[in-house]
């Protein structure tokens, strides 16, 4: 199918494969015959002629994403203290 889609990274042959599961090879092949502008289409902009919007690559699972938001809390505690301290005192922990 990368014949007659633009595919630039890994990201767009993800997105490739998963708008191959969608829409069907005959589907993603007509809209891509259909692309009037130069070269081949981009792969976004297939999805938009057909309508379909691909996965985020910034979803994340809600475990996952309360432990990082755990631990960068407390980094940010620890620099808090840091901060806090007087300023003679810091410089004799560093």
């Amino acid at each position: 199918m990368e014949h007659l889609v633009r595919v630039q990274n890994e990201r767009d042959r993800q997105i490739l494969a998963w708008l191959r599961g969608q829409v069907g090879d005959a589907t993603l092949a007509a809209a891509a015959q259909a692309w009037v502008g130069p070269g081949k289409p981009y792969v976004s902009r297939l999805c938009r002629r057909l309508g379909v919007r691909p996965p985020s690559p910034m979803r994340v699972d809600g475990a996952r994403a309360t432990a990082h938001v755990e631990v960068g809390e407390r980094h940010l505690a620890v620099i808090r203290q840091i901060l806090a301290r007087p300023r003679s005192e810091a410089s004799q922990a560093g």
